[in-house]
This record gives C-alpha cells, structure tokens and sequence, in this order.
C-alpha cells in the first residue's frame, strides 16, 4: 500500500497544487479539512477527510494517526486582530507537531520567518518554526518567498494594476524579493518529502541569484498582459495611511484585509531574496517557471477564469 501523508492547509492557495504534487508520486493523503470550507479541485486525487481544524485535538489525532509524513500548509496571513497570529501559527503547529509523534512534520514556512521584529505575522512563523525544531520526532521547515500562479487572490490585484497601465512598487531603493511559481512551491515540498533532507531551516525560489527587483516584474507582469505598464513609486506615508484605514475597518467589523502596519513594514524591507539554496541541491530541485514564464501563467489562468 502506498505511504500515507497527512496534509493542513489543502482548501487554501498551495494545497490544491500541493495534494496534486503527491498524488502525481503516488502517495496516499489525508486532508485536515474545516468544515465550513469548499473542497478545491484536487486535480482527480483521491484523499481522504478529517473534519476539523488546528484547535481540535481529536482531528489533529486522526489526521495524523498512521502518517509516514505530515506537511502543515496551513497559516493565517490576514487577520482581524495581531493576536490571531499566535494563536493560529504558533499555538496550532505546536498542536500539531505534539500529535504527529514520530511522523516527519515538514512545516511550509516564510522567509518573512528571517525578520521576526516587522511584523506580528512575522514573529508569528518565526514561533511556529520554534515549535518545529524543538521537538522530538523528525522535521524540516521550508520557507518559502513570494509564491504566485494559478488561484493566487492576494497578488491578483497587482495584475489588474497593471492591466490598467499603472505598476504599483514600494518606494524603497534597491529592494529585491525572491518569488516562485506556486506548482514549482508543490513540487519542491512532495520531493522533501520523497527525498527527505536532514531536519534544517531551510529556504526555496525558482533559483534566481539575487531575486528580483520591482522593475523585473513591472516588466514581466506587462508582457503577459501585453500592454504597458508605468511604474508607480508608492512613498511609505501613503501606504502606511491606507493600512491605517484597514486597521479601522477591522475595528468596525469589515472585511479583513491585508494591509496593515506590520505588512507596511514587510514591503519595505529592502531584502526578501533566498540566502539558502542548500534545499534544492538535497532534492535535486529545479524550477519549472521563470518570472516571464510564470507571469504568462498566471495571467492567462486568470483569463481563463474572467478573474482579469
């Protein structure tokens, strides 16, 4: 019978393309899924259910109960109040890396897990690996950069910004961010599980040397468009101005955005590029999207959809 991995975070943005990377290696998986949350298309795999979340101990059990392997995908990165952060990214992982017992646990994390200070999302992946590296049984953490691509809602504005002619970029000089396509993100993290590494901190992008600057994407995000795009410098007053307003309308009951004082800090930290590049020669990794390429994806998956 094929290994069994127990997976969290299956119905949000990686964990589609991520189940779909394990099936594709014939694995067995077992989803941690909320009850109130619409399955994602899993790309014809069959998994298996546990209803709950990462509150409940008798589903954590469950998930967990027979797995080779558990890999927590799920985060919080948006929230009403600071402290939701804690509760969810440090306070659930540690939950759960108490059940898994002798499981490998491989933790997807954030390089923003490098700058703790910036932001309470930050220290919060920053706790969460904390939770990770101190326990018994085997573990990784991978933390990943900026991931984009197919079903990705929070960089969809981006693209619509510049669908209309304007490419909105920090105005910070010099910053550079790492990015990777969401597909090459799944298969990176389905052959650290087939590969298993030695437990580290680890980081993955699409192995571009230095990352990229805000120009590289102004410029590739208008080629899948085809249009031009003028680039436009958000000064931080502004930004930090907006976030404000967010922060208020959290306050009144509205929508959760996720622009907040904290994020502010985070977009004009002037180095999110990958340091690490140990975990791509352990698992014989290479990307499959460059930015231009991974761009002339998204885009047209987003047309696709009438989501541009």
């Amino acid at each position: 019978m094929p290994r069994l991995v127990a997976v969290t975070g299956a119905t949000g943005f990686v964990g589609p393309h991520l189940v779909a990377a394990l099936g594709r290696r014939g694995w067995r998986v077992r989803l941690l899924v909320r009850r109130w949350s619409p399955l994602p298309s899993l790309a014809g795999v069959e998994a298996e259910l546990v209803l709950g979340d990462l509150g409940d101990a008798d589903a954590l059990q469950r998930l967990v109960d027979g797995a080779d392997t558990v890999i927590h995908a799920a985060a919080l990165i948006k929230a009403r109040h600071a402290d939701q952060f804690m509760a969810v990214n440090r306070d659930g992982t540690a939950r759960l890396s108490a059940a898994a017992g002798p499981a490998r646990l491989l933790l997807l994390s954030s390089l923003a897990a490098r700058e703790p200070r910036l932001s309470p999302y930050a220290a919060s992946k920053q706790a969460a690996e904390e939770a990770v590296t101190g326990r018994d049984g085997p573990w990784l953490a991978v933390r990943a950069p900026a991931v984009y691509g197919p079903g990705d809602r929070e960089t969809l504005a981006y693209f619509r910004a510049v669908a209309r002619g304007l490419a909105p970029r920090p105005a910070i000089a010099a910053a550079r961010l790492s990015l990777i396509h969401v597909e090459d993100l799944a298969e990176a993290l389905a052959l650290a599980v087939e590969r298993a590494p030695a437990g580290s901190i680890y980081e993955i992008d699409d192995g571009r040397e230095g990352g990229y600057g805000y120009r590289d994407m102004q410029q590739a995000a208008a080629l899948a468009l085809g249009r031009k795009a003028w680039s436009i410098a958000v000064p931080r007053p502004v930004m930090v101005g907006l976030a404000r307003l967010n922060q208020l309308g959290h306050r009144l009951g509205g929508p959760v955005q996720i622009l907040t004082p904290g994020k502010v800090n985070e977009i004009f930290h002037p180095d999110w590029t990958v340091h690490d590049r140990r975990l791509a020669g352990a698992i014989g990794f290479t990307a499959r999207y460059d930015l231009a390429s991974g761009f002339r994806d998204t885009v047209l998956w987003y047309r696709r959809r009438e989501w541009l």
